[in-house]
Formats: C-alpha cells, structure tokens, sequence
C-alpha cells in the first residue's frame, strides 16, 4: 500500500504522458524489488552496490534519459528524470544519490556541453553503465562561491595541465569520468571545463569521506597534481563553462528535490502502515490520537504540496528553457519538508523509530545532505531573492 498510485487520469502532472507513467511503474518495481533489501547493510557499511549499480543500465534502462534517442538515449523530459529520483529514493536515497551523479551531473551536462567527437567517445559508455561519471566543481575552499575554486588548467602545446583538489565528489573513488570545472585564471571571474577520466596520469582519489547519511555513495577528494589532459577534451570554449553550470544546476535542483519527495512519501507510508495497521495504545490504534494525526497530517499535506511545485517546475524545464527561480523554489521546499516529514515519522514511531529496525532514521540522515548538495538552502533563498528582485525591478 502506498499514499501514491500510478492510475492515469485525463490530466496527470505527475504523469504527463504514458511514458512516463510506464516508466515510472517499471522503476517503482525494480526499485522496491531490488533497492529496499540491501539499503540497510550498503548504508552500515557504506558500500557501494557496484553490480546493482551496473543493471541500472543492463537491465532498466535508466541511462541516458534526457539524451536524445539519435544519440542512443531515451529522449524524456526532466520530468521524466525526477520521476526515476523520487521513485528509487524512497528505498535507497545514497544509491540513487550516486545515480544522479552520474546520470545528471555527468551524463545529461556532458551531452549538451559536448561537440559529435566527444560524444562519439564517451557517451556509449557511460549510456550502458560500462563506465561511471561524475562531476568535480566543490573545492576545500569553495563550494556555494563556486567562482572562488583555485583548481587551475594551463594550457601547453596540445593539451591542458591542471592541478588542484576537488571536494565532496560523489562518486569519486568508483568513477572513470567526470567533468572537470577549473580556472585558466585564478584571479579570473570565469571558468572552463573538460572532461577527464581516472584514468589520466596525475589524477589520484584522495580521502573518502565518512558521513551522516547517504553512506552508500562514495565521496571523496581528486586530486591532480601537473594532470595532462588532451585540448580535444575541453568542452565548449575556454572560459565558457559558467553557462553549462547554470543549465545543468536546474535539473540538478529539481532530481535533489524529486529525491526529497521519495524519502517523504516512503516516510509517510511508514507511519500509515504502523499507525493504522499495528501499533496499539490505550486499546485503540495510534492513528486515533489527536497528536499522531496531527503528525501524519501535516507530513502527507507537505509532501503533496512540495511534489506539485516540484513537477510543475520539472514540467517546464528543457535544455533551451530556462528556470532559476523555480529549480531553487522547487528545492528550497521538497528539501526542507523532506527534513520535516522524517523526523516526523521518527516521533510517531517513538521508539521504534529511532532504532534501525525501520529506515526512517536511514531516511531521516539522508534527507539532510539534500539542503546542501547542489548549492545549500540559504543559496537557494538568495537566489530566490535576487531573481524576484530583478522581476520586480524591470
């Protein structure tokens, strides 16, 4: 039982076509078949599933989604995209975590930064799982002043050294590719990109980090140190990369916050199911106290309001199509509900709740990455600021 059905209605925000509505079936299976069991031991552990990892692609067809079918993708929308986030979030948060990485910071920014040659090497790869993308932009020094990274490419003869440390790389020790954010100049307001893999004399993964929550995605520094990197693997133009950051910071905010509604909606399944079903007090079930319906109220209604602002951004989202102010509102309230909502559900399970026996704990933790990664909440309330600023200001 779920608070969520897939039945298709004459207009379905949520499920636009029925493509979507398919696509979001087949993921909702495979999701609570495959990702629910080993969460708990991945997230004890903090383990990454390299093999389950691998039949996202094998076996669902999960890469590659906003690629157009010409270049071996699916050719969906962003919608599309956070229907897979918010699905598989709500069994595995870290794992799917890992999946955006790869799928959007890597693969959907690599396609619309990237020329046919690029493209021709690298995007089969990654579309099959064969390979594992990333995306290296937070430094030790900079993470929200992203304009303040000191990672440096100085161009000699044929190729690019570069040298620097990244920070926080979600998928750092288990990827073979990423794009690369650096500077030419240091003193310079712009920046350039590549792409690089592992593979590359003078990269290196450095520390990996021991974390909160989202413990079953791996993150960790790179470090490079005089990396050469080919000038055929710049991407676009030398400092020009600011603009494939700010078109892919927007699908980015969106799957962020498509991951907060998975947590959210799987929190409040919990708390119906334990609160209706099985927990007694007082000779009657626990959903009959005024304080738990309070609590199971509230989070059903957040999730439902966060989720539409989510897809109705989603919905309106496109390579050429623009959104600053809705990607950071979209964000801004799915993730601050989903915070909300789980340490809900912690409380109406009492102590149950705080025990790992059921994930809400898990989700709970997890929850709380996503009010940072992809810029930090009060990034998103000054962006939110400055945008209606501007509006106003016309």
């Amino acid at each position: 039982m779920s608070i969520v059905t897939t039945k298709k209605s004459s207009f379905d925000l949520f499920n636009p076509t029925e493509d979507h509505l398919s696509l979001r079936q087949s993921v909702a299976s495979f999701a609570e078949r495959e990702l629910d069991e080993q969460a708990k031991e991945n997230d004890e552990t903090e383990s990454f599933n390299h093999m389950l990892f691998k039949r996202l692609g094998s076996e669902l067809g999960i890469f590659g989604i906003t690629v157009p079918e010409e270049d071996g993708g699916h050719g969906l929308d962003p919608l599309a995209s956070v229907i897979i986030h918010e699905e598989m979030s709500r069994f595995d948060p870290g794992f799917t975590l890992s999946y955006l990485a790869h799928e959007v910071l890597f693969v959907n920014n690599f396609f619309y930064s990237s020329n046919a040659s690029q493209r021709s090497r690298y995007l089969s790869k990654v579309i099959t799982g064969e390979w594992i993308g990333g995306m290296g932009m937070t430094e030790p020094g900079a993470g929200t002043d992203v304009l303040g990274m000191s990672t440096q490419a100085v161009k000699k003869g044929d190729r690019y050294i570069i040298n620097g440390v990244k920070q926080y790389i979600t998928n750092g020790s288990v990827g073979q590719v990423f794009v690369l954010y650096t500077k030419l100049d240091k003193n310079a307001k712009k920046m350039t990109s590549f792409v690089i893999e592992s593979s590359y004399k003078g990269f290196s993964v450095g520390k990996k980090e021991e974390k909160m929550g989202m413990r079953s995605s791996p993150t960790t520094q790179l470090v490079f140190e005089d990396m050469e990197v080919p000038e055929e693997n710049l991407l676009g133009e030398e400092n020009g990369a600011i603009t494939h950051m700010m078109r892919n910071l927007e699908i980015e905010r969106v799957t962020l916050a498509a991951q907060s509604l998975g947590i959210a909606r799987r929190c409040v399944d919990i708390m119906c199911d334990y609160t209706v079903r099985h927990r007694e007090a007082f000779g009657k079930k626990l959903m009959e106290f005024g304080q738990i319906q309070r609590l199971v109220a509230e989070s059903y209604a957040d999730y439902q309001a966060a989720r539409a602002l989510v897809y109705q951004v989603a919905s309106e989202l496109g390579p050429d199509v623009r959104n600053s102010l809705g990607a950071a509102s979209a964000k801004l309230v799915a993730t601050q509900m989903a915070e909300r909502v789980s340490r809900n559900a912690i409380q109406v399970l009492g102590g149950y709740g705080y025990c790992r026996e059921y994930p809400v704990e898990r989700l709970h933790r997890d929850a709380i990455l996503l009010s940072i990664g992809g810029g930090t909440n009060e990034a998103m309330q000054k962006n939110i600021a400055s945008d209606l600023k501007k509006l106003w200001s016309e």
